[in-house]
């Protein structure tokens, strides 16, 4: 068979040790049948071969984007978005401008606002957006989305402006008035103004209640959501995405992917979990089970449980083995208990199901690794990659203990402050500075042989991995007496392509460029080994590759 596609005049970063580069690539099909120099696989050009001059540039394998929400971030792209909002008069310019091209009464969602988007020593309240919108709902997330803020109307028709009893690490910010102040920490306090929305919150099911549509949508409101589906995905295609590991799901989630495959409109490999929450029982992990046995294709799968241990540490919800430095006395409240968490995890363990956990606070991540050991304790050792997912703050004694499960750290190159324009406040003091050099550990966690896979958590932060890339190459030191926690371009690489297709089962398949393996490619426009890193961001992907297919670029 003649190849379908040749791109040549490349400098190729295979991630494969055994053959690093080449300057050529053949795919025919949906397979990589020759890397070499420009004549050995020119030689695969047939009369209908497309052949492509890289120009010099970099050919990597597609991005795996390690940690990442599809839906709820396709959904998000028509909102609001504050991104470097700061003060008062910038958030009430941006927040006009939007009204006056979204008219109506419906409510306004916004995305993006800092923690001191006003200033250090003010926080945002819904004083402050009722100076800016008073007649229309309005919804103001943080970049974390476990922080939001209401303006009083939206309070007052969601119910809680005289607050509500919530389940444990949810919390309605009270006023000294004895009325919500309009901060919202966690989904149960958010939630009741998310719902007042028109849109019906279907692309944020797999995070809130991981439950399915009720009533389930008709077909005008399936294809509106295939709609959505389909822009997240043309999203990640132009960045250079080829396979997603989505971070909340449940079944419709994969309802709508199976559909965009049947339309050949899938132009990334996507895997979806089941959301456990904290008031679900055991049982549910039949349905789990359900969904890994239906969806096991190398485009469309499931296979893994994703919980949350707890929120972040800006709001004060991560959980800490110790207090927060400023804070005494609080340390968090955790999702789970340790006991059920443990119960929870052997029990899905059991059933063959990967298990994801977010755990951002050091006292989180101890729980989930001491229930990843109960697992293991309890069912033998096998290959199960269970993973920590954010791993932001870690207590130096369970650092090796990565290693020693076979656990992954799945880690976010944009989540440092300092990165990606993040303020340094106030997380640092949240957290004090003795726990500074054990926060976002990269470096440690390798050197102790944990595997890390990279990803943005978008729409948390922006979608881009050469940001990400930049990120993870450039970050600062907060202080001089901190690790140089810098990767590599091989490291950055390695754990945002290789390393994260071998966390999603798909090593040996997809991940590395060779020979017969699946053809996910990404060409970039840059050659990435001169190139200075501070500047990747500004690199975008001249064509996306995914199973053989051209799905971005001309």
């Amino acid at each position: 068979m003649s190849a379908s596609l040749i791109i040549t005049n490349a400098s190729l970063l295979t991630m494969d040790a055994a053959r690093p580069r080449a300057a050529a690539i053949a795919v025919a099909g949906n397979r990589i049948a020759r890397l070499g120099s420009h004549a050995e696989v020119m030689a695969e050009k047939g009369p209908a071969t497309r052949v492509v001059d890289a120009g010099g540039g970099s050919v990597i394998p597609g991005f795996v984007e390690g940690h990442m929400h599809l839906f709820a971030g396709a959904g998000e792209l028509t909102h609001l978005q504050l991104y470097g909002t700061r003060g008062f008069a910038e958030l009430k310019a941006r927040t006009e401008a939007y009204i006056r091209q979204n008219p109506g009464d419906d409510l306004i969602i916004g995305e993006q606002a800092d923690y001191v988007i006003i200033g250090e020593s003010e926080p945002l309240s819904r004083h402050h957006l009722d100076a800016i919108v008073k007649d229309r709902p309005i919804l103001v997330f943080s970049p974390d989305h476990h922080t939001a803020w209401a303006n009083t109307i939206a309070l007052e028709k969601a119910g809680l402006i005289r607050g509500r009893k919530l389940g444990p690490g949810n919390e309605i910010v009270m006023g000294a008035d004895g009325l919500a102040q309009g901060e919202l920490r966690e989904g149960e306090a958010i939630d009741p103004v998310r719902a007042l929305s028109r849109k019906g919150g279907r692309d944020r099911l797999g995070l809130t209640t991981g439950g399915e549509p009720e009533p389930y949508p008709g077909q005008d409101g399936f294809e509106s959501d295939l709609e959505t589906m389909a822009a997240g995905l043309a999203h990640a295609a132009a960045h250079g995405i080829t396979f997603i590991q989505n971070m909340d799901g449940n079944l419709y989630t994969l309802e709508l992917l199976e559909e965009l495959e049947k339309r050949g409109q899938l132009t990334a490999r996507v895997r979806v979990p089941f959301h456990f929450k904290n008031f679900m029982e055991l049982a549910v992990l039949d349905k789990a089970a359900a969904m890994a046995k239906r969806y096991r294709s190398p485009m469309l799968s499931s296979g893994f449980v994703k919980l949350f241990m707890d929120g972040v540490v800006d709001s004060g919800t991560a959980v800490m083995v110790d207090d927060y430095a400023d804070r005494p006395g609080w340390r968090g409240e955790p999702l789970f208990e340790a006991e059920r968490f443990a119960r929870i995890a052997v029990a899905a363990d059991r059933l063959g199901l990967q298990i994801a956990v977010h755990a951002i606070g050091d006292g989180a991540v101890r729980t989930v690794l001491d229930g990843y050991e109960a697992a293991l304790k309890a069912n033998g050792r096998r290959d199960s990659r269970h993973r920590v997912e954010h791993v932001e703050v870690i207590h130096p004694d369970d650092i090796p203990r990565f290693a020693g499960l076979g656990v992954i750290a799945s880690m976010q190159p944009p989540h440092p402050p300092g990165c990606h324009g993040l303020p340094l406040e106030p997380y640092l003091s949240r957290i004090g500075e003795a726990r500074w050099p054990h926060a976002f550990a990269w470096k440690a966690l390798r050197e102790a042989g944990a595997r890390l896979v990279f990803g943005t958590d978008w729409p948390v932060s922006d979608i881009d991995p050469m940001w990400s890339l930049q990120s993870a190459m450039t970050r600062g030191r907060w202080t001089e007496a901190m690790p140089d926690n810098r990767q590599s371009l091989h490291q950055a690489l390695h754990s945002y392509t290789a390393d994260g297709a071998w966390a999603g089962f798909m090593e040996g398949q997809t991940g590395v460029l060779k020979e017969g393996m699946l053809a996910d490619l990404c060409v970039l426009p840059a050659d990435l080994e001169n190139t200075d890193p501070g500047t990747f961001k500004s690199i975008r992907p001249r064509m996306t590759v995914c199973d053989g297919r051209v799905v971005f670029g001309g």
